[in-house]
């Protein structure tokens, strides 16, 4: 397997944009995490800690749903940028006197310590880092033995209708690529992850204006590809993107709007409980032989 996926991401480009992700959550993350939370229903697990990975880009609305389905579970926020830790903390702090500032006293804004959860949550963040087996690790690290991982990302067919004209006007390509479900599996069980499942759907949106379109693709992320445009763009070509856009998008089935394919992968995975190796001769303790024996009779979630 390639050592790194996907590999057309810049990691300078990724760290900058990290830095200058989007306040507050775009509404696509958030309806990503919507449909991620009702995924919950099928987990018999009710986590009495977790982890919300990066909650300011990935959904801070998307986080009170979570506080609502686990009202009795400590919450730790993992945050990498201070801007991002003051926006989760206005969001989420609340006055003393208000009845919701008991929930908030349950969320700690901190990354947690080593295998202190029972569920790690990462919205939208593994399509726009340059290193997502280091966050998978991460993620892994975290969690509890027989912990459980939710996770949702974009896969390879988004925004296929602009990759589809983007060569024919001679233009590099609109974005890094995005890696497939397969692909990410793979790098789940590599990671000490066991029993991924993976889903998919795509999600059609339409736009009245380029304008309104390119507003909303500079709020889900940028395109980190090593072989973009390396310059400024003018006036001039901007105008010829809006009329490519229009040419190029338009959906008679919906009244001339320009439609946009955005491809979701959600996965879901657990953290086992760790092997013994085998080796020709091997001496363990009457604690590890029942630590293994117990494992086995342990619930899944």
């Amino acid at each position: 397997m390639p050592a790194e996926r996907p590999p057309t991401i810049e990691p300078a480009a990724a760290a900058r944009w990290q830095n200058i992700a989007s306040l507050p959550s775009p509404w696509l993350h958030e309806e990503v995490a919507r449909r991620m939370e009702e995924r919950l229903d099928l987990i018999r697990l009710v986590p009495k800690t977790w982890a919300h990975w990066e909650p300011v880009h990935g959904g801070m609305a998307a986080h009170e749903l979570l506080m609502r389905r686990y009202p009795e579970s400590e919450c730790f926020m993992a945050l990498s940028h201070e801007k991002h830790a003051q926006e989760a903390i206005k969001n989420i702090a609340k006055p003393w006197w208000q009845p919701a500032r008991w929930k908030a006293s349950r969320t700690r804004f901190e990354a947690p310590p080593e295998g202190a959860v029972q569920m790690v949550w990462g919205n939208m963040a593994l399509h726009m880092v340059a290193d997502p087996q280091a966050l998978i690790a991460q993620w892994h690290k975290a969690l509890a033995t027989d912990g459980f991982l939710m996770f949702s990302c974009f896969g390879p067919d988004t925004l296929r209708e602009l990759r589809a004209f983007y060569p024919q006007m001679g233009w590099p390509a609109p974005s890094h690529e995005f890696t497939d479900m397969h692909d990410w599996g793979d790098m789940l069980v590599a990671s000490g992850f066991a029993e991924p499942v993976m889903d998919v759907e795509h999600i059609t949106l339409t736009y009245e204006t380029p304008e309104r379109l390119l507003a909303e693709l500079r709020s889900l992320g940028r395109n980190l590809h090593p072989a973009r445009f390396p310059a400024l763009r003018g006036r001039r070509w901007l105008a010829h993107l809006h009329n490519a856009l229009r040419e190029h998008l338009a959906d008679p089935q919906n009244g001339g709007r320009l439609k946009l394919t955005f491809e979701v992968i959600y996965g879901h995975a657990i953290k086992p409980q760790k092997r013994l190796a085998v080796r020709p001769e091997l001496n363990i303790s009457l604690d590890e032989m029942r630590r293994a024996l117990r494992s086995g009779k342990t619930d899944k979630p």
